[in-house]
């Protein structure tokens, strides 16, 4: 029987809520506008997951035409599209119940800022079961692929890189996980996997696999 890790980081988008499509709705809506026309798919797989500002600097490069408060105008209409729900990731929920039944201390932690995250899974209840165990890069000013984020996030739940398993859903967590030496669970329902493991990610493809992943038996 494996050793339990003492510590389990889950992402949020795309790990614990399924929000990805969303956010790329938004932004290939919002660049149409300024003479950038990507699809939700394209923006997604072209434009990833980063940090918004570094998105923003990535799709003038690709020609669009952004004002100088895109950021504080995409944070807005996000957020507005947020608070309409989003649904969870199938069986997560459950599986955060058993990850916590098995005394394995958890938390998340996103390129996400705290409302963000707190908009998400407040509604599910989901955030109560991490107890504000939820850390930022907004607050770290960390942003994925850079691994302080997850350093931080190790810092502060007191574990050890090699004690730890993080969940992804993108290379760029995985990059940012391999950069850290935590051992990296890539959920790949909705990625390409080759693109999780060209950074040494486990690949699965339901969430009901990842209590035998980390080596809870029951």
């Amino acid at each position: 029987m494996m050793e339990l890790p003492k510590l389990v980081i889950f992402d949020c988008d795309g790990v614990l809520v399924d929000s990805v499509m969303a956010h790329s709705e938004i932004m290939s809506d919002n660049f149409a506008r300024y003479d950038l026309h990507m699809s939700p798919v394209e923006v997604r797989d072209v434009l990833g997951a980063g940090k918004m500002s570094d998105i923003g600097e990535a799709a003038k490069k690709l020609g669009a035409k952004l004002p100088d408060h895109w950021l504080d105008e995409i944070y807005t209409e996000i957020f507005d599209r947020l608070r309409q729900g989003v649904e969870l990731i199938p069986y997560v929920k459950d599986v955060v119940g058993k990850v916590s039944d098995a005394n394995i201390p958890i938390c998340v932690a996103s390129n996400g800022s705290v409302e963000k995250m707190k908009i998400m899974l407040g509604s599910s209840g989901l955030l109560d079961m991490f107890d504000d165990a939820i850390f930022s890069a907004h607050d770290v000013k960390s942003w994925k692929p850079e691994p302080g984020l997850f350093l931080h996030a190790l810092k502060t739940m007191n574990v050890n890189p090699d004690e730890c398993v993080v969940i992804e859903d993108s290379p760029t967590g995985a990059d940012a996980a391999q950069r850290a030496g935590i051992k990296c669970l890539g959920y790949a329902a909705e990625t390409n996997p080759s693109d999780l493991t060209a950074f040494d990610a486990h690949i699965f493809h339901d969430m009901r696999h990842v209590p035998d992943l980390i080596g809870i038996t029951s």
